[in-house]
């Protein structure tokens, strides 16, 4: 890799790579092996990883993946700990929250929306820090599953809400355009914590909400 492009890539990520000087540091040599590996994953597709489309293609791909996976560089839950003693014992619910992961089985996107709801007990927090919340785990190598378990539970851990109701809705490329390749294929996953587990009445409420005008 070009020392340019290794520039651009610790101004970025300087956290991964702050010794730019030190040709021992264990990130670079990475970046190196890494580098190598898409030239050979290129000539195995059949093209030449040295023609002029393809000369800059491992570093772009290394970047791609730098910022696929930002989500690692910090607890999401953080996002959560500015909180505000209001009282409202109703449901709030945030829905349509869009968000983009990879899938940890093919390194292959799935991509959808979020809808979160909770009823606080004494806190609650911003609206955009569950759009926060859902971009910190879903920029990892993910399954929808865990996924959607992660944010219910990061919200039960730091606000103490009565009850937390998460869905997700996403569609996957490893099933869309690969495999058995169904393109239309919507996969839905729910995470229920506190009332949520024991009152059909309240999850009936959201279930009919996110499904109201302006719901994708």
């Amino acid at each position: 890799m070009k020392s340019e492009q290794l520039q651009i890539l610790s101004k970025k990520y300087p956290h991964l790579f702050n010794q730019l000087t030190d040709t021992e540091n264990g990130n670079i040599t990475s970046v190196t092996q890494f580098s190598e590996a898409v030239k050979q994953l290129i000539k195995l597709c059949g093209d030449d990883p040295e023609r002029d489309g393809l000369l800059d293609t491992p570093f772009r791909v290394l970047k791609a993946f730098l910022e696929y996976t930002e989500g690692y560089n910090k607890d999401p839950k953080i996002h959560l700990e500015k909180t505000f003693d209001i009282h409202h014992k109703g449901l709030i619910l945030i829905k349509d929250i869009e968000f983009y992961s990879l899938c940890e089985h093919h390194f292959s996107p799935f991509f959808g929306v979020a809808h979160i709801g909770y009823i606080p007990k004494e806190k609650i927090t911003g609206l955009s820090k569950m759009g926060r919340l859902v971009e910190g785990y879903a920029k990892r190598f993910q399954v929808q599953e865990r996924l959607t378990t992660q944010i219910a539970e990061a919200i039960e851990e730091v606000l103490d809400p009565e009850g937390t109701i998460v869905v997700v809705e996403a569609k996957h490329m490893c099933m869309c355009s690969r495999g058995i390749k169904k393109a239309n294929t919507v996969t839905t996953t729910s995470s229920l914590l506190g009332i949520y587990e024991n009152r059909p009445d309240l999850r009936a409420e959201f279930y009919s909400l996110i499904k109201t005008q302006g719901s994708k």
